[in-house]
């Protein structure tokens, strides 16, 4: 963990630097402006590996709170605007390069640019970098709006071979990555249970990353789930974010406000005639925390009754491997965030084969969700927020 934070700092230490380079240095202030301008940024830097610290030593004082809102909504601010920084700065390179082998096969070579005004050139310069500004403040105030408005509603429907028909319809809403923590409190929690409460679901299930903190800190915050009400019950399966928050503890909490807690485990759901295996898996990298906790989609049916139709939920998308040789029909899993904000979605498709939607991957479907909260910055940019509800519907 030391050595990741170690490299994270690294990356955004030259991330940083480079709009610094890119922005603050073309625009030739006062030495003061500039000390305060690259102040800001250091602190910008800090205060996201400030708040998980005081998490880590269990401090709940509310300027932590206020630490993560200014320390996440800057990182989001700032990672935007390196994006497009950098976007620019390519497309320049770009340009300059074709002038060049342009200028040498006219026989001209470079002599075209030698009587550019240097103060033009500034002036044009600062003028794109505060467009560039300009553009990224109002695209990150809209990430904001994206991230803390209620999750949409998104409703599928699942076709599936086997499916009896006492099972047609059969609605599963799932909820996942949420990530109470010091930006994310109670009166979300609250609204995303009476929005999956008046969907009037079967079978709730919550697939992981429900926190960003312990359990002391967030227990009130996490409360309002108790009052989820489904005929079949509340599912719960843990996520990565867990087993940083204290894993254990957060599993006998979730069973306190009454979810049932699958650990490679299955439940077997029986309507009339109908019987659907649901099952869950530990968190794909929950071995690296806990070597009980390896994540086994084959164990998770072990032992099982017959029933017509598997349902597997697997937090992170890369279960799917596993699941559709032990042969469930349908996976629902989460973690993606769908990318959370363009254009960091490329990164979440480095590690993940799906980050959002549906998709069938050999006998199997998975529906990956985009996920009901957020994580880090306030921002959800091309990839909305939602409750996703799972409508069992015969091929």
């Amino acid at each position: 963990m030391i050595i990741f934070l170690l490299i994270v700092i690294t990356v955004l230490s030259l991330m940083y630097g480079y709009i610094g380079w890119r922005i603050i240095v073309p625009a030739a202030f006062s030495a003061p402006v500039n000390i305060l301008l690259w102040g800001m940024l250091v602190v910008a830097l800090a205060l996201p590996f400030v708040v998980i610290m005081a998490r880590f030593n269990g401090v709940h004082a509310a300027w932590v709170d206020w630490a993560a809102w200014v320390g996440y909504l800057s990182f989001g601010f700032l990672t935007l605007l390196f994006a497009f920084v950098a976007a620019k700065d390519i497309v320049l390179l770009a340009v300059a390069g074709y002038q060049k082998v342009a200028h040498l096969f006219s026989g001209s070579g470079g002599a075209d640019s030698a009587g550019v005004d240097p103060g033009r050139r500034q002036m044009v310069t600062n003028v794109v970098n505060l467009g560039l500004l300009g553009v990224t403040g109002a695209l990150a105030s809209y990430g904001v709006y994206g991230a803390m408005r209620r999750p949409r509603v998104i409703e599928v429907d699942v076709p599936l071979a086997n499916l009896p028909p006492d099972l047609e319809g059969f609605r599963i809403v799932q909820i996942t990555d949420i990530h109470v923590s010091s930006t994310i409190k109670r009166p979300f929690v609250q609204a995303v249970v009476d929005t999956v409460n008046g969907l009037k679901p079967d079978l709730v299930a919550l697939t992981g990353d429900l926190v960003d903190g312990s359990v002391a800190q967030l227990r009130d915050d996490v409360a309002p789930l108790a009052d989820l009400k489904a005929p079949h019950g509340s599912y719960f399966i843990t996520g990565n974010h867990e087993y940083y928050s204290g894993v254990q503890q957060w599993i006998d909490e979730t069973k306190r406000l009454g979810f049932d807690v699958l650990l490679n485990e299955h439940r077997l759901i029986e309507v009339g005639e109908g019987r659907l295996l649901l099952a869950g898996v530990t968190d794909y990298e929950g071995e690296r925390f806990d070597p009980d906790h390896k994540s086994d989609p084959k164990l998770a049916m072990k032992d099982a009754p017959p029933a017509s139709v598997k349902v597997l939920l697997a937090h992170q998308p890369k279960s799917i491997y596993a699941a559709e040789e032990a042969g469930y029909d349908y996976v629902i899993s989460g973690h993606t965030h769908g990318g959370q904000y363009f254009p960091y979605h490329f990164l979440a498709a480095l590690t993940q084969p799906y980050i959002s939607g549906m998709h069938q991957h050999g006998k199997a479907k998975i529906y990956v969700s985009r996920g009901t909260g957020y994580w880090g910055p306030q921002l959800r940019i091309g990839a909305p927020s939602e409750i996703t509800v799972h409508r069992l519907v015969r091929a």
